[in-house]
């Protein structure tokens, strides 16, 4: 294994591999697999977005933005907030996590040319509020 795809294994085994299920528990993957959904290839990606925890509506940027990849039948939701991670802000969820406020913005089929790791990058380590946020994060997911 080269030094670059070592190091991207460790950052997104720091990233919030981890998530929280509705019990509360949480839920970690291991190593065997964290490197293959690092290398997995996403075929179809989605943008969400859904409300502001604690708000019943979302109006524009009033609103919490994700990108929901598919590899190899598993739904993955990578997103970016504030204090989400602890190396990076953009982290990755198991989409089973996802409510139904989701509301879907966008498709765009990658047919495999792109991997779990590359939407991770574009999505950015650091979270700014102004122009380093979610959305922004979402929008070269899709865009890179």
């Amino acid at each position: 294994m080269s030094f670059k795809t070592a190091l991207g294994l460790l950052l997104l085994a720091v990233l919030a591999i981890v998530s929280e299920s509705s019990s509360g528990k949480s839920t970690f993957i291991n190593f065997s697999d964290l490197k293959k959904l690092y290398n997995s290839k996403v075929y179809m990606a989605e943008r969400f977005a859904r409300p502001l925890d604690g708000m019943p509506f979302q109006i524009g940027i009033l609103s919490h933005s994700g990108v929901s990849d598919s590899t190899d039948g598993s739904k993955w939701l990578i997103h970016k907030g504030d204090d989400y991670g602890k190396s990076s802000q953009t982290v990755v969820v198991d989409g089973h996590h996802m409510s139904n406020n989701w509301k879907l913005k966008e498709q765009k089929d990658f047919g495999g040319s792109k991997t779990v790791s590359d939407f991770v990058k574009a999505g950015g380590a650091e979270y700014k509020l102004l122009f380093d946020n979610c959305h922004n994060a979402a929008n070269w997911m899709m865009n890179d």
